[in-house]
């Protein structure tokens, strides 16, 4: 019998909103982060929006010894994590190391961390490492700082697919478990608001140069002319579904269904993987297209990549034919911080019985998706997808489903 994955815990740190409650109350009323970049002088940039972590002081939640050695990235996560860890009522110390790990994402985060590295170098000389090593050593230490923080012991890793790696670390945390590690802290923060990131972020071709933040996100509009980056995610507790009920934990929903394809090579006429993607979190699921109650896009505001996922969608749905949503639009796109925070945002609605909308967007009837715009939809929400696609051809897509179906 295939053990069942279940979130026990939630630790949010996003534009809109610094903790699970502030984060969830904003994005149901459609309250957005987008503004100007406050961070470092954007002004000579093209792209000068970002969402932004409001209000975050490490000082105020990290022992003084850590601030040296990390950087925003690093500090969002651990904070995170511990908020996530006492959300599920767990306290490592308590634990067996050996029975919890540690599984997360990166993507566009570290270029902090190597521009500082850069700093030191320029002006200290040799004794430093290179940029490219800081970059090779950084994603370890993300996932690494977590673990030392908090004792755990167990299998540890850290997976790298832009936005799609948010729901492979996810995916791969549940694997662990299935072998037998007890609980695994997983999901994603990612941070890169800073010079050199901006410059290698804008390289893509893919961030919109709009100043106004009403206008500057419109994925599925007619307007979209690409999106806004962002920093911040979500940290998720996993574990076995039996050993929260043991526990008495609060469960949110199942990991029940995974996905992950890769788009075939550019030119060479192949249909984009998302599609396979959606129907093999379906199938490993064993839930019917029509039982989906909502689903969380992956939103990429450029009008070619808007309209495969469009595609994809109402070939598995039917065009219409469920609800769609996207709420990186009050956020703007956290790289692989974006989809284990919708995990997290999907199972909030869950709880709520409400799906968040997709803000200032004025749908184009040609993607022919039913998208929640405006106010936020109440209904049930036992089921929901979450998509995520990665730049270069990664696709991804989670199914959760809560455990009270009735």
């Amino acid at each position: 019998m295939t053990t069942s994955v279940v979130i026990t815990g939630l630790g949010v740190a996003s534009p809109n909103g610094l903790g699970k409650e502030d984060f969830w109350a904003a994005t149901r009323a459609g309250r957005g982060g987008i503004g100007p970049v406050t961070r470092f002088d954007a002004s000579q940039y093209p792209a000068r929006l970002a969402g932004e972590v409001p209000g975050f002081e490490a000082e105020d939640h990290l022992p003084s010894r850590l601030l040296p050695q990390t950087d925003r990235m690093t500090r969002l996560a651990l904070v995170a994590t511990d908020w996530a860890l006492a959300d599920a009522g767990i306290k490592p110390a308590e634990g067996e190391g050996f029975d919890m790990g540690v599984v997360t994402a990166s993507s566009s985060g570290g270029f902090e961390f190597g521009q500082n590295e850069l700093q030191k170098l320029w002006s200290k000389g040799s004794q430093h490492v290179s940029a490219y090593q800081s970059f090779a050593w950084f994603y370890a230490v993300n996932s690494g700082q977590i673990s030392i923080r908090n004792g755990m012991k167990g299998p540890s890793g850290v997976l790298v697919g832009d936005q799609a790696g948010g729901l492979d670390a996810v995916a791969h945390a549940r694997r662990q478990i299935r072998k037998g590690t007890g609980m695994i802290v997983s999901g994603s923060i990612d941070a890169s608001v800073c010079p050199w990131g901006w410059v290698a972020q804008l390289a893509s071709g893919r961030l919109s140069t709009v100043d106004d933040p009403d206008r500057a996100y419109l994925p599925f509009d007619a307007r979209a002319t690409g999106h806004v980056a962002g920093e911040g995610g979500a940290m998720l507790i996993l574990e076995q579904a039996e050993n929260a009920r043991r526990r008495g934990a609060r469960v949110y929903g199942e990991v029940a269904g995974y996905g992950s394809t890769f788009d075939p090579r550019p030119g060479s006429g192949g249909e984009p993987g998302l599609r396979k993607a959606i129907e093999l979190a379906l199938a490993e699921a064993g839930t019917a297209p029509g039982d989906v109650d909502v689903v969380f896009a992956d939103a990429a505001a450029v009008p070619e990549l808007d309209r495969a996922e469009a595609e994809a969608v109402n070939a598995v749905f039917g065009p219409r034919a469920v609800p769609v949503t996207a709420p990186k639009t009050m956020t703007g796109r956290l790289y692989s911080g974006a989809a284990p925070l919708d995990l997290a945002t999907a199972l909030l609605a869950m709880e709520s019985g409400l799906i968040p909308p997709s803000t200032n967007i004025d749908p184009d009837p040609a993607f022919g998706l039913d998208l929640v715009t405006g106010d936020a939809r109440p209904g049930p929400v036992r089921t929901a997808l979450v998509l995520a696609r990665g730049h270069g051809g990664f696709n991804s897509a989670v199914l959760l489903r809560s455990l009270d179906r009735g």
